[in-house]
């Protein structure tokens, strides 16, 4: 039991809260799934705390709200352009699910008796999250070009005779983006976290010894913390730039 207790690779098992088995089909309810809802409503609570008393000069959780909304809009307007404002809710949304799910993985639920958790330190949430994005910009854009939406793999000014070359290197170039899109996010995350277990384990070993290398985890926290943003700003803005690539074929 020592051993497991230690392991840096405990913090990303999936365990089961409440069983649920609907037919064949496991659809019970695990930590995953709580820290998603908890996601979720952090984020919920975040925004409508922060806009029921706007005031002219805003608080500092209306700033934090105001600044969140700003960045994304922003974003979506220099990346985008016009036409991306109707998309504005749905990369608000990503945009804060991520940055909250992240943010959730770091505070020392143990405290509270709950083992925290990092959703998006697993790959199958972040590559459902990257494949959402990536077929929804494939239909905006089919839908909007019709059949010309599949000139965006043809190079232009390239000679004809390299075409059947380069077409399908920009086809499997496309193909790829999900499975980009969600190991940044996954990777950074997993390796954070598991650079962060490996430090406080050698901490906590080395007892009074371990007072000096405690700063260092400090100063590995905060800059873990910047990667948490970091990542949600990243995803969010190649988001962005699919959804340029998408409405306006280059």
């Amino acid at each position: 039991m020592a051993e497991k207790a230690f392991d840096p690779l405990l913090q990303f098992e999936v365990q089961t809260l409440v069983p649920i088995k609907l037919g064949g089909f496991d659809a019970s309810f695990t930590n995953s799934s709580l820290f998603m809802v908890l996601a979720v409503a952090s984020a919920t609570v975040f925004l409508v705390g922060s806009m029921s008393r706007r005031a002219l000069v805003p608080g500092r959780w209306q700033s934090m709200a105001e600044l969140s909304y700003e960045l994304v809009a922003n974003m979506v307007r220099d990346n985008v352009g016009h036409e991306g404002r109707q998309y504005f809710p749905f990369i608000f949304t990503l945009f804060m699910f991520i940055m909250f799910a992240n943010a959730l993985g770091l505070l020392p639920f143990g405290l509270v008796g709950l083992h925290g958790f990092t959703v998006t330190s697993h790959i199958i949430v972040t590559f459902a999250l990257a494949l959402v994005v990536f077929i929804g910009v494939t239909i905006v854009g089919i839908v909007k070009h019709g059949f010309r939406f599949f000139t965006f793999f043809v190079p232009k000014g390239v000679p004809l005779a390299m075409m059947p070359l380069l077409v399908p290197i920009e086809v499997l170039s496309y193909l790829a983006r999900p499975v980009t899109l969600s190991l940044r996010l996954f990777a950074n995350m997993m390796a954070g976290h598991t650079m962060l277990a490996v430090f406080g384990t050698f901490v906590v070993l080395l007892g009074v010894a371990g007072i000096a290398p405690f700063l260092t985890i400090v100063l590995l926290m905060a800059l873990e913390v910047m990667i948490a943003m970091l990542q949600a700003y990243v995803f969010t803005i190649l988001t962005c730039l699919y959804l340029n690539d998408a409405l306006h074929l280059h």
